[in-house]
C-alpha cells in the first residue's frame, strides 16, 4: 500500500525540492585526522545493524494504544473535549497521537539522512566526512524502521509538520557548512533524542521500546559528532559570526517548541488548535514534557561555545535553562547501555526458550525409551 494512502491529510505526490547553497569540498588531504572524531567513525562501523534483524517485528501492536502511556498525556484530559469521547474515540485520539509522533520522527530522520549527506558534501575535513557517511546509512536505517511500524502496526501517517518543514529548510538552504551541523545534530537530533527517551521510558508496549532504544544507540554518537565538530569551529569565529549562530538557534527552538503542540491532531478531531495551545501551556505534564526535550539541546548549545546572555535569556523564557547543568556525557553512555541491556535481556530470555525446548525434548524421549 502507498503511503500517501495511509496521510491523514492528502500530500502532494511530487517532490520537496529544497534548494541547496553552498560547495561541494574536496579534500586532498587524507592522513589522520582528530582521534576522538576518528574514534566515534570507527564506533560508527563497529555499531551498525540491520533493522530486518534485530528487531523483533512479529510483536503486536494494538493501534488504539500503540505506547501504553497514561491519557494524562494527551492535552485534552480531563476536559469537557474529553468527557464528551466515547472509548472508541479515545482510542482513535491515541493512535492520531502516537501516529503523529512517529510520523515527525519518520520525517526528521529523512531530513537527517539527507543532511549527513550534505555534510560529507560541504564539510572540509576528510574526518568529519568519515563519520557523516556512516551517520547517512544510519539514517536511513532509521526511517526504514518508522516507515515499517507506521505502515505494518498503525496504519496512518501524519504528514510533516510545518514548524519542523521550515527548520529543516533553513538548515539546508545556508551556504556555509558549519549550519547543517548546528540545525541538524544540535536541534532537530538533539529535540528527537530526548523525544525518544520520553517515550521510551513511559511505554509499557515493548515493540516501540525496542525501536526507540536501539534508535537512541545511534543517535547519541550522532550529536557527539556535531559537538565536536562545532565546538573546534566555533572558536575560531568572530563575534558577529556568533552572534549569527545564536540568532539561529533562538529561532530554531522557537520552531521546536511549537512543533510540539501536534495542532494537526486536534483539527482532525473538529477542536480549535488555539484552545488546545492553552491546554498545552497550562498542563503540568506538557510543561514537564517541554523541559525534557530541551534536555539535549541546551547543554549542547552551551558546550558547543554559543552561551551568550541572549542565548540563556532565551531558554530561562522557556523555563528550560536548568538543563544547561545535565551532563551531556553520561546521558550519552546512558543511552547506549540501555541498547545493550536490551540486548543482553532479549538474548538471555531467547537462550532462555531454546534450553528449555531442548529438554521438553530430551525429556519427551527418556519418556519414550
Amino acid at each position: 500500500m502507498s503511503t500517501h494512502d495511509l496521510y491523514t491529510s492528502p500530500v502532494a505526490a511530487s517532490t520537496w525540492d529544497v534548494p541547496l547553497a553552498g560547495d561541494a569540498r574536496f579534500t586532498w588531504e587524507y592522513d589522520d585526522g582528530r582521534d576522538k572524531l576518528l574514534a566515534l567513525y570507527q564506533k560508527g562501523k563497529d555499531k551498525q545493524w540491520d533493522s530486518v534483524k534485530r528487531i523483533d517485528w512479529d510483536l503486536e501492536v494494538d493501534p488504539q494504544n500503540v505506547l501504553g502511556v497514561p491519557d494524562q498525556s494527551l492535552a485534552i484530559y480531563g476536559t469537557p473535549h474529553w468527557d464528551k469521547m466515547s472509548e472508541r474515540d479515545r482510542g482513535e485520539l491515541r493512535r492520531h497521537s502516537s501516529s503523529w509522533q512517529f510520523s515527525q520522527f519518520m520525517h526528521g530522520e529523512q531530513g537527517a539522512m539527507i543532511t549527513a549527506a550534505r555534510i560529507v558534501e560541504s564539510v572540509p575535513d576528510l574526518d568529519a566526512k568519515f563519520y557523516s557517511a556512516t551517520q547517512t546509512m544510519d539514517e536511513a536505517r532509521h526511517v526504514e524502521i518508522f516507515s515499517r511500524f507506521l505502515q505494518d502496526k498503525v496504519g496512518l501517517v501524519y504528514p510533516i509538520n510545518t514548524k519542523l518543514q521550515d527548520l529543516l529548510a533553513e538548515t539546508l538552504d545556508d551556504s556555509r557548512w558549519d549550519m547543517p551541523y548546528l540545525g541538524m545534530q544540535v536541534l532537530i537530533e538533539g529535540l528527537a533524542l530526548a523525544a525518544f527517551g520520553v517515550i521510551r521510558d513511559i511505554t509499557t508496549k515493548p515493540l516501540p521500546k525496542q525501536i526507540l532504544t536501539y534508535v537512541m544507540q545511534d543517535e547519541a554518537r550522532h550529536v557527539a559528532f556535531g559537538r565536536l565538530a562545532l565546538r573546534d569551529h566555533y572558536r575560531e569565529l568572530s563575534a558577529p559570526e556568533l552572534r549569527e549562530r545564536e540568532e539561529f538557534v533562538i529561532e530554531g527552538c522557537h520552531l521546536m517548541r511549537d512543533r510540539i503542540r501536534g495542532r494537526e491532531i486536534w483539527e482532525n478531531f473538529g477542536i480549535n488548535p488555539a484552545e488546545v495551545d492553552e491546554l498545552v501551556t497550562n498542563s503540568p505534564y506538557m510543561r514537564m514534557f517541554q523541559s525534557l526535550l530541551f534536555s539535549r539541546i541546551v547543554p549542547c548549545v552551551k558546550d558547543i561555545g554559543l552561551w551568550s546572555p541572549r542565548i540563556r535569556a532565551t531558554f530561562e523564557e522557556m523555563g528550560v535553562l536548568e538543563a544547561s547543568r545535565a551532563d551531556l556525557d553520561a546521558l550519552m553512555r546512558g543511552d547506549e547501555e540501555q541498547a545493550e541491556r536490551l540486548d543482553a535481556e532479549r538474548f538471555a530470555a531467547e537462550e532462555a526458550e531454546r534450553k528449555a525446548e531442548v529438554d521438553d525434548v530430551i525429556a519427551a524421549e527418556a519418556a519414550t525409551s
